[in-house]
């Protein structure tokens, strides 16, 4: 059993990589479709349920365009007015174009992030 444990490169052992591999990508493209398409019935953005008290993306939106934080506003109470109506956005605009995954904060987030984790790690020797 330890023999069989220890060989990272056994064909058996790869070939539950590969399979595991192809499987959860196939599940990932199959989850972000149906997050997408329930995001395109309120008109909103993955960004748009990204909680703002969390420190990083409440700098990242004190850094963001204001046109972008008033778009998410909008967003926001648009889609918290269609659930009141129990409506979709498609019922209004069916021929809108809807972008559920474009990323406007998205990498201002990710740069405070590593700047906060580079800052942590420097004061370490601190403690």
């Amino acid at each position: 059993a330890t023999r069989a444990a220890s060989c990272s490169f056994c064909p058996a052992t790869m070939a539950l990589e590969l399979f595991s591999k192809k499987f959860m990508d196939a599940a990932s493209r199959w989850y972000q479709k149906s997050v997408g398409h329930e995001l395109n019935k309120m008109g909103l953005r993955y960004e748009d349920l990204l909680i703002s008290d969390r420190p990083d993306v409440s700098e990242a939106m004190q850094l963001a365009d204001p046109d972008v934080i008033k778009g998410r506003m909008r967003r926001l109470k648009r889609a918290s007015d269609l659930s009141f109506k129990a409506k979709e956005l498609t019922d209004y605009q069916p021929d809108m174009k809807y972008e559920p995954f474009k990323l406007e904060m998205w990498d201002d987030i990710k740069k405070i992030q590593k700047r906060n984790e580079e800052a942590l790690l420097l004061d370490m020797h601190k403690k």
